[in-house]
């Protein structure tokens, strides 16, 4: 019994695979090309545990096609070719049925790698099947991914694991000696998160830890024998972009429990800390800007810290500064205003610097004009003299507008008191 319990009980037909109904469902996009036995190249796209190599492996056999299949983690494009060599060979020159060739994490796959797939799917050498838990958008070349239709399988819902576990129990040989009552399944559930592949491994490692032949399932038990959930948290992968957008959003939603529970998260998972520090600075930045300044000074100043002094404590600093900006009030008007200089700028080009705006340095610049009629605003009442700064082709264009809150609203009474009728906020 060395072979693993997701390995003894993987579903060998579609009428066993359980979950991915949107797929695989009476309904679903792949049911009728399935039995139908006509396959594009495709891309299963999932979490880690979600049955995309068993849908692989099913799609051969319904399809009844000749079946080769490589793991990215060690295979190289040596390896490719005699794949694709043997896979040409398999599928002759009068078969409509080309071979499958399956690979799992095909995101691991260099770019020079997946080039020596183009050839082989674009003449139709092989039926291409690849699997990723990455978005492959980023991670599948563009000329590969053209080629190939994306299928996105779902993380296992709480009636899909129960189904899980209630057919291991029915089919397993080893199981069947035993006398299991599943009478809590929370815990099983919720260290799984989602991944029916480690939902398995998890109840096996229950089974086994128990003596004889009668075991009741329960949460303590469970959380006794496994101690400590591992978070599930790639660091270089979409769940690295997909929680920092989702702790970011907290932040500028102003929700500070949010906000802590996807920081406590990264933080779990292992995430660098700089990494984390430096997205507070941004959204200090972005998200608050000029409705607290003192957001940027904070989440500068937690920059620091954590660089400085590192996991564990650094936690602390990172939950104060996040609660911190997330209950600030907030103001997009400093990134707005970038954003409309930047497009003017892409917009007009190069334009001149007015004459008078211009540093006069030498003697021939000042009898060309540089900085003539150019009006110094100390030497004005309440230092300010109602003069364009800007190039004439754009002149009195607003790029900022002031936020609805109060340190604004004082920006805006200042604005409007100096520039009179050029602000019309």
């Amino acid at each position: 019994m060395n072979e693993p319990l997701a390995e003894r009980v993987r579903p060998k037909t579609l009428e066993d695979y359980i979950s991915q109904l949107h797929l695989v469902g009476d309904k679903g996009s792949l049911t009728h090309q399935i039995k139908k036995g006509i396959i594009p190249s495709l891309i299963l796209w999932g979490p880690p545990g979600t049955g995309k190599t068993t849908l692989a492996n099913i799609i051969a056999t319904e399809s009844g096609r000749p079946f080769y299949t490589l793991s990215a983690i060690n295979s190289g494009v040596k390896d490719i070719r005699e794949v694709i060599d043997k896979a040409k060979q398999s599928g002759g020159l009068f078969t409509a049925k080309n071979p499958i060739l399956f690979i799992d994490e095909i995101h691991r796959f260099s770019k020079s790698q997946q080039d020596s797939l183009l050839a082989a799917v674009e003449k139709g050498w092989v039926t291409l099947i690849g699997a990723t838990t990455e978005n492959p958008s980023f991670e599948v070349i563009p000329a590969l991914l053209s080629r190939c239709q994306v299928y996105i399988l779902n993380e296992f819902g709480k009636d899909d694991l129960i189904a899980l576990l209630n057919r291991a129990i029915a089919l397993d040989s080893y199981l069947k000696t035993k006398n299991i009552t599943l009478k809590e399944t929370n815990a099983l559930l919720r260290l799984s998160g989602g991944d029916g592949r480690k939902l398995l491994n998890i109840f096996e490692l229950v089974v086994n830890s128990e003596e004889g032949n009668a075991i009741v399932i329960t949460d303590e038990l469970v959380i006794q024998k496994v101690q400590k959930n591992t978070v599930r948290y790639d660091k270089t992968g979409e769940q690295h972009y997909d929680i920092i957008s989702a702790f970011i959003k907290s932040i500028r939603g102003s929700d500070p429990n949010a906000a802590v529970y996807w920081l406590a998260r990264m933080i779990e998972g292992g995430e660098d800390v700089k990494f984390i520090a430096r997205r507070m600075l941004i959204s200090a930045s972005e998200d608050i800007g000029l409705a607290n300044p003192t957001a940027l000074v904070m989440a500068n100043t937690t920059f620091q810290a954590v660089t400085t002094i590192g996991y564990p404590e650094a936690r602390i600093i990172l939950s104060q500064c996040a609660i911190y900006l997330a209950t600030s009030p907030k103001s997009n008007g400093s990134y707005m205003a970038i954003n409309r200089a930047l497009k003017t700028v892409s917009d007009t080009g190069d334009l001149s610097v007015p004459l008078a705006l211009r540093n006069a340095p030498t003697k021939l610049m000042k009898d060309l004009g540089y900085g003539s009629d150019y009006q110094y605003a100390h030497d004005y009442r309440n230092n300010f003299v109602a003069a364009e700064f800007l190039p004439e082709e754009i002149s009195g264009t607003t790029f900022y507008t002031p936020n609805q809150n109060q340190r604004e609203n004082a920006i805006k009474d200042f604005l409007k008191n100096r520039w009179k009728d050029k602000y019309s906020f």
